[in-house]
Order: C-alpha cells, then structure tokens, then sequence
C-alpha cells in the first residue's frame, strides 16, 4: 500500500530526527526511477563517517518507512542497492518530490540513521489524451476570438517530462492558445481567429498534438471534430463560476457531492442543456460521476484522504445549440478515524542469551497511524508477567528492556504482544507479537552412535555417489546444537583421505570422490569430526572405514594360447591318436576375487564338433575318439571361458589343430596335404630358383660333413660303435602326462615339441637326402643347460647349410605342463639329446 504523509506529519517526524538521542541527521540521496534490481543507490560508509569492519560489528540494516522494503543495504560494503524497480508514477503519483524514506540502524550503541531518497522522475510515459477524437459543435454565428477549452492530455511525468506544449496542424479558422494553471501545468483553448461559414464548411477536422519536455520528447495527438452549427447565439451560464466542496472519506457510493446548474436564454433544443467533464484526469473520474441531464456531481467509488485530499474538476455546460460554458468543481477531503496504528520494526534482539543483564536492549519500534491530528495520535502497552517493560523514547519510538534475570530452563522463549491504540473516535487497536527466543550456553559434546562406522561400497562406483552417512547429537540448543562435519586429514596409502571421499558438512552424508577398484584397494578408513557451532566450539570425532566389495568387472584373460600373437600357434596331432589323447590346454586367469574368478571351459565351436572335447575345469583339449584319415587336416576350435560372476563375463580363443601322419612344421606349407584338399597354386619360377639355390648349398653342406667326420672319425670310434649297439631312444608311450588345473594357476615349465619329415613331399617340398653318416652328439647330455642354448649350439653346427633354417622353423614351443610325447609313427626320440631317428622311410632331423 503506497503511503502519503501530510505535510504536519513530516514536520513531527523531522523534529523526531533532530532531538531523539540515538538518532542523527538525516543523510539525502537521488536516483532516477525505473532502475533495475541491484542498482548501487549510494554508499553509506562516508556518510556515516564509520569504516567497513564497524559497519559490520554493529549489524547495520536497513528499515523502510513503508510497507514495502525498496532497498537492502550491504553490511560487507556499505552499498545501498536496489531490491525492486521503482516506478515514480505508480508510487507517487502526481506527487512531488517523490521520497521514500529509510533508517539505518546500528547496534552497539544503538543509533539511527535517516535516509532519504527522492525518486526523480525521467521521460518514460508519453502524453496521452482521454479519447482520440473530440467533437466541436460551433455555430457560424460564433464572434471572432472566441475560446473553446480543450481536453487537457495526461502524462504520468513530472516537470520537464510532463506535458510543456500543444500544437494545432494548420488551418485558416482556428489558433491554439497555450496556457499554465495555478501548479504550472499545462492547457490549451481552441480560438476562433475567422468567422465559419457552414455553407462553405459543414465540418473541420483538426490534428492536436501535445508534447512533452523530455529527451527524446514524446508525443500524443488527438482529432479535434469541428460541426459548423446554425444561429445559436446564447451560452449557457452557471451560478457561479467556481464550486467548494467539504467531503467526508469514505463516503459512501452515490453520495451527492454538490449539484451543477446552468441556465441558457435560448429556447427550444438551444436551451437543452448537458452536462460532462472537462479537463479531468482519469483516476478522479473513477471516484466522481456526473448525471449530464440533471448535473448532479455523485461519489463513484471510496473516497481516502491518505491517497489524495484536493481534488480540482471542470464541469462542462452544452446547449442544444452545441454552446458550451464551464465552472470548476473543488473538493476538499475530511480525514476520518480509518486507519488502525501501525508497529513497525526497526530491530531486535533474538535469541536473547540467558545471561542478559537487566535494562538490556532487545528491540527498537515504532508506532506510526496515517490518521492526521487526534486520530494519528497513539498509546502503546505490552502484556504483563514478562521479564520485559517498554521504554518511550520520542516521536513514538519505544525500547523493549529487560528488567530482571533470565533464565532459559524455566522459559526457552517469549511471545510479547504490543498493543496500540489511536485516541480517534471510535478508537482503533491493533497488535504485533514478538517472538524472543532465549539462547543456551554450550556445555554439552556432539556425541556419534557408535565409536567405530563401517560402510560398504561396491567398486567401480560413480563418483560422487552417496556411501553412507555419520550422524552426532547434541543436547544444546540453536547454534551450540547445530552440529557440523568435517574431514581429519589423514592418508590411504600416499594419497590424502580426502581425495578419497567427502562430508556433507550439514548432514553428514559420505561421498566417494573417484571410483575405485577392488583390485587395487580393498579398504581404507577415514575420521571425522563433529563440532557444534557455539562459542567456544566443541567438538568429538569417529573413524569410518569404507569396505570395498568385489563385482564381476574383469573378464578371463586367455595366457595360452596367445590370441594377439602375431606368429600363429598351431598344435600337431598325430593321425591314429587314441581317445583321450591330450592334444593342449587352454590356459586362463582372471583378476577377480571369490565366485568371480571361478572359471569354466566350454568348446563353443569346431570344425568336427565330435572329435575334440575341453575340460570344464580345466581347460584340457582331448580327443573323444580316435583320429583317422578321413578327419579334416586343419581343425579349428573356439573355446569360451566363462567367470560365475553376476553376470558372467566370457572370452573366447580360436586354436588350430593339424592332424600329420608325422610331426610337421605347422607354419611350412611343405607338408603332405590330403587328396581331398584343394593346393594353392605356386609360383613356378620362384620354386625353380628355391631348388637351385638349396641343391648348392646341400652340396656345399655335404662336402664339409664329409671332410669334418673324416677327421672326427677315428677319435670317436668307440663311442660310435656303443651307440649304434644300444640306442638310448625311450619311448614316447612310457612318458606320464603331466597336467596342471587352470585353477592353480599357468603351467610352470615349457616343453618342446619333436618332429620329423615324413616322406613323399610334393614336388614344391624342399627335400633333404640321409646323411651318410648318423650324427651323434660330441658332449654327453646336460639336464641344465637351457634349451635355447642347446639350440644355439645346433645353428652354429649347421649354419653353413640351408637345412639349419628349416630346422629352426620346425621348433615349435608352448606353454604346458605335459610330458614329451613320441614323435609319432615312424620316429623315435631320444629325450636326452632330442634326436629324432626315423624306424622308416621318412628323413629325420634333429631340432632342440
């Protein structure tokens, strides 16, 4: 509700802000109106003479006069902003100056400080008039210089805003006069300047503009209507020309305020005589009506004096004829007894400590009543057995005092209810109650449930996801209850605790910050503290240990067979193998922990699903039944291993398996191929060069194995001849196959396989001829020396001939824990020297 105090209440108000004690003078600022919210008014701190930091200590704030809080002061700063945009015209209306006016208060001492702000208008409503035509109706008989007042445009501005001028569009019968009332507000009077002739223009029109002293001015225009009438040549005319009017507020509705009358000598419709408004702004002819046949001026809608108590109205007179005479109506507004008094807060004191001496301050109001004389004057009273008594200062400031001990156990708090009443006829009362809360001292810990807190949280988490929550109790009161969590600074491992998780200092809530993997840390702990907020603060503090929990997130990683190798990884089996013949074993581990890790093996697809079988278990690649030369050469299987996790992951490894009638080199394409698979085409010419190539150094070789074992021959006779009595060949079958369950773990030593070549190589085969003389090892045999070394030593005997890097080819080692096995039908291996002697047709070579 906007506030207008008249003039005797602002004198009262002033002389309060000069002799109250606790006040100073009052401090003046200007700003324009129509500013946003947060706009900076001013900055208080020179004014008050104080600094930043004082500001602050004594709680300064701002309290609004009226009933809305237009601005909020800045403690930190001493910043006076904005809090709502300001429309002049909305708040004020027609008033001026426009003045909102404000106190500061500081406490310790307490002192007040009175703003004053003047809302200053700018340019921002245009003029506009009540209707857009205005019709004339002039007879031709009307004299030279004749007046016709016209509608006065309404701008909500003030001053230089508000309306500075009209203008008339041209024209040959009429002039615009220009003239200024008694509160310097424009008018203008159509004057007749030549005679009209209704037989030569039966209607003018006619462009009024008004225009407004702003930057950039604004203009509102109107069509001014000008009927040429016959003869009427009398005017109508009023009592008196001016009529004063006491009116009551709060009138009721169709009260007659006064009767207009106006007589005209003419006869017949020339002496018909309406009545209308002229020159009125809208909100009075929204509280006034007036009849146009009878002129009686009624009550439209509630009359309050603390809105406006002048109003000023031009009552227009109309003949038949369309002569028109005017008068001014004015109406002068008695204040009743309507307003109730009015508490109004300037500051207070809550919680209250307990421990408050007497006469100790707790709150500052004041009582104010629009009403003017006896019905603005007012009485205040609080009600009995409290501990508190009011104080009047002046101008209807009161302080409300202690004035004995407090104590919080007996009573926590205090409902006061002012009362205050006018001394108006019929008195009004009205009430304010304030609520003072009593605060406690702090002698009481925050206490947690329990000493220790353990919480679990399932790994690969989301960061920031809630884990479990802390929670202490205090038996204070207000701030010494008001408990708050922190972090102990502390490490998991090198890395702060606090990297780890965090607190919700309010309530207690844990947060992991990172997600975390089970397989690199399964538990840490942290501590944390509990303070309450009194002063001095106390506090106690909990360790917390966070459990991380095992999920299924890694799956099974394939040791053997390698599936990004490069080099392909085949595995021989030799053509009549048995059932249950151990062709590999697939190899696995998975880096999770308990049901998760458990894993099982399942031969998902082959070439020829019934020959091949995987252990569940294990791993373990068998036959199921015997292998014959009908099978395919080149088997292929794909093996699933599977986790028991939730769900359960799974990777999958493709082995090849080729069946030979003997060992062969599973990466050379010089192997016998069954007839009923398909050979590559070769490149002739690129064979031709091969052939020749290895029969020159087959030759090459041949020559220096001769010369070397002519000379080698006699030393060694002896041992020669043992050998070739007792060959130690032992044979593959006696061997126990040795196997480890993928549960314990990779295979722990690695064995070499042992081929030879079986004879009746295609033509596209490099061939190798029998040595003339069995070769036999020079050094007896050393379980220790490392495989690869024995084959180093085996390159550097054979590197004058291309059968070394065949030979070198042929090797083919895995990872398993399996015994050596026979090389198969038509060979013999001896597992101390790693010969292989064909029992047939077929070449041998020696490989290691």
């Amino acid at each position: 509700m906007e506030i207008h105090l008249s003039s005797r209440q602002v004198l009262f108000y002033f002389l309060y802000l000069c002799t109250c004690v606790p006040m100073c003078e009052s401090i003046r600022y200007s700003m324009p109106e129509e500013k946003k919210r947060g706009f900076l008014v001013a900055n208080v701190l020179k004014d008050l003479k104080i600094g930043v930091r004082e500001l602050f200590a004594r709680k300064a704030h701002l309290v609004s006069e009226n009933t809305k809080q237009y601005f909020e002061l800045d403690s930190h700063s001493g910043n006076m902003f904005m809090k709502d945009k300001i429309d002049r015209e909305a708040l004020c209306g027609q008033t001026d100056p426009c003045i909102l006016y404000s106190e500061i208060v500081l406490e310790n001492p307490l002192q007040l400080h009175r703003i004053e702000v003047q809302i200053e208008d700018v340019n921002d409503n245009s003029p506009k008039f009540a209707k857009s035509q205005f019709l004339f109706e002039i007879s031709e008989q009307t004299p030279r210089n004749t007046r016709f007042p016209l509608e006065r445009a309404q701008d909500l501005d003030k001053g230089e805003n508000a309306v500075q001028n009209y203008t008339l569009s041209p024209n040959e019968h009429f002039r615009l006069d220009v003239q200024s009332h008694s509160d310097g507000s424009k008018y203008a009077e159509l004057v007749l300047e030549k005679p009209l002739d209704r037989e030569k223009d039966t209607q003018l029109f006619l462009i009024l503009s008004a225009v407004d002293g702003g930057l950039p001015k604004r203009t509102g225009t109107a069509q001014i209507i000008v009927d040429v009438l016959d003869a009427n040549d009398n005017f109508p005319q009023f009592s008196q020309s001016v009529y004063k009017i006491k009116l009551p507020e709060n009138s009721p509705l169709d009260t007659l305020v006064n009767k207009i009358e106006a007589n005209d000598k003419d006869l017949g419709s020339y002496a018909h005589i309406t009545y209308s408004f002229s020159q009125v702004p809208d909100n009075e002819l929204r509280l006034f009506k007036l009849n146009k046949e009878t002129g009686e001026l009624t009550v439209a809608s509630p009359i309050d004096y603390e809105k406006s108590s002048h109003f000023e109205m031009n009552i227009r007179a109309t003949d038949g004829g369309g002569l028109s005479a005017y008068c001014k109506v004015i109406v002068e507004v008695e204040d009743r007894n309507d307003n109730a008094p009015e508490v109004t807060i300037s500051s207070i004191t809550s919680p209250l400590s307990e421990d408050s001496p007497p006469d100790t301050v707790v709150a500052l109001f004041r009582v104010t009543d629009q009403d003017s004389g006896d019905n603005g004057k007012t009485a205040c009273t609080i009600n009995t057995n409290t501990p508190f008594m009011l104080k009047a200062t002046e101008n209807n400031h009161y302080q409300l005092l202690t004035q004995r001990s407090l104590d919080r156990e007996k009573a926590s708090q205090y409902n006061i209810t002012i009362t205050t009443t006018d001394r108006g006829s019929p008195k009004l009362t009205s009430t304010r109650i304030i609520n003072i809360q009593i605060s406690d001292v702090n002698d009481n810990l925050p206490v947690f449930q329990t000493t220790l807190f353990e919480m679990q949280l399932e790994e690969n988490n989301i960061p920031g996801l809630l884990i479990g929550s802390v929670h202490a109790v205090d038996l204070d009161t207000e701030q010494n209850a008001k408990v708050t969590y922190s972090l102990l600074p502390g490490k998991v491992g090198d890395v702060p605790a606090s990297s780890y998780i965090s607190i919700n200092s309010e309530t207690g809530n844990l947060y992991v910050l990172r997600s975390l993997d089970y397989e690199e840390i399964k538990e840490f702990q942290a501590t944390v503290r509990a303070s309450d907020s009194g002063s001095p603060p106390l506090s106690s503090e909990v360790n917390v240990r966070v459990l991380i929990v095992d999920e299924n997130d890694n799956a099974p990683f394939i040791l053997y067979p390698l599936q990004n190798s490069t080099s392909p990884s085949n595995d021989l089996v030799p053509r009549g193998s048995e059932t249950g013949y151990l062709v590999t074993k697939v190899v696995a581990v998975d880096r999770d922990t308990g049901q998760n890790s458990w894993l099982s093996y399942e031969l998902l697809k082959a070439t020829e699903p019934g020959l091949f079988t995987v252990g569940a278990q294990n791993g373990e690649v068998k036959t199921m039944r015997p292998v014959n030369k009908r099978d395919t050469f080149k088997q292929k299987l794909v093996v699933v291993v599977r986790d028991h996790g939730h769900p359960a992951r799974s990777t999958s490894a493709t082995l090849t398996i080729l069946l030979v009638e003997g060992f062969s080199d599973p990466y050379m394409k010089i192997m016998e191929i069954p007839k009923d698979e398909v050979v590559e085409e070769e490149d002739r010419s690129l064979t031709m060069y091969l052939i020749i190539c290895l029969a020159a150094i087959s030759f090459i070789f041949l020559l220096s194995l001769v010369v070397f074992i002519g000379i080698k021959i006699q030393k060694h006779r002896k041992m020669i001849e043992d050998d070739n009595s007792t060959p130690n060949f032992p044979a593959g079958s006696n061997f126990q196959d040795n196997h480890v369950d993928s549960s314990t773990g990779p295979p722990s030593q690695a064995y070499n396989y042992e081929v030879c070549l079986a004879g009746g190589s295609l033509n596209s085969e490099f061939r190798f001829l029998r040595p003339l003389f069995p070769v036999f090892s020079v050094e007896p045999p050393n379980p220790q020396v490392n495989p690869r070394n024995s084959a180093g030593v085996s390159q550097e005997l054979l590197s004058h001939s291309g059968e070394n890097q065949l030979a070198s080819q042929a090797r083919a080692s895995v990872s398993e824990d399996s015994a050596p096995r026979s090389g198969g039908p038509g060979c013999t291996v001896n597992q101390a020297t790693g010969a292989i002697v064909n029992s047939g047709q077929n070449d041998w070579l020696s490989y290691q």
